[in-house]
């Protein structure tokens, strides 16, 4: 009998993710550990450190890379993803505030980050946004229900105001950019409920798949 990795040796699958203290530096003094909702789905491969929180029911795809051990904190919340080779990083002693309180990043509740998208601090992402495959969110604010498309890129410190839509490839630079964006248009906003619906059934899913017996190395046990 073959297995599933082409060979007659094990294993048929290894579970595995890091989620670790980030190194004590000059930048950064003290070693946090992550705090992550026991209802969280972690896929193999992520990477995260530091002082991170992430909410219920939130799905962190494979090659994932949360690492707080510079801009410090990240706050994601619930029901949102992160899909495959998203990037979360921010430069030290920067922030965003949310509900008086500073982040180097903040990622609300019901946020889409498609595959391969950059998230840098300071950074916030209000609640329902939708960023693109290849997008860059750096020195930003994305008001709640915007949608960033794939490849834009909206830096140097701009307000996006709730509900625009960010067209593929754009350049948003400057606040003036930003003021002219349009509502998002239906058929996108349909699109980016719909990655929500199916996202949002990941972390169930894939716990009973993975199996939820697992050591706190993320092998499964």
């Amino acid at each position: 009998m073959w297995n599933h990795s082409g060979s007659k040796n094990g294993p048929f699958n290894l579970y595995s993710y890091y989620v670790g203290y980030n190194p004590p530096t000059s930048v950064n003094h003290y070693s946090k550990y992550p705090r992550i909702h026991n209802k969280a789905f972690l896929s193999p491969f992520t990477y995260i450190v530091g002082d991170v929180t992430i909410g219920s029911n939130t799905y962190v795809g494979p090659f994932v890379s949360i690492r707080a051990d510079e801009g410090t904190p990240f706050y994601i919340g619930s029901n949102s993803n992160l899909q495959d080779g998203v990037i979360l990083h921010g430069l030290k002693n920067r922030y965003m505030e949310k509900d008086h309180n500073n982040y180097s990043i903040y990622i609300g509740n019901k946020v889409s980050c498609a595959h391969g998208s950059l998230i840098h601090g300071p950074s916030r992402i209000d609640d329902d946004v939708f960023v693109g495959f290849k997008a860059i969110v750096y020195n930003a604010l994305i008001g709640e229900g915007s949608f960033i498309s794939s490849g834009a890129v909206v830096t140097n410190g701009v307000v996006v105001q709730p509900n625009r839509f960010v067209p593929p490839g754009a350049s948003i630079d400057t606040q003036e950019k930003a003021d002219r964006l349009s509502p998002v248009p239906q058929t996108e906003e349909e699109f980016a409920k719909e990655v929500q619906r199916v996202n949002q059934e990941f972390p169930a899913a894939y716990s009973i798949f993975f199996g939820k017996n697992k050591c706190t190395c993320g092998l499964a046990c």
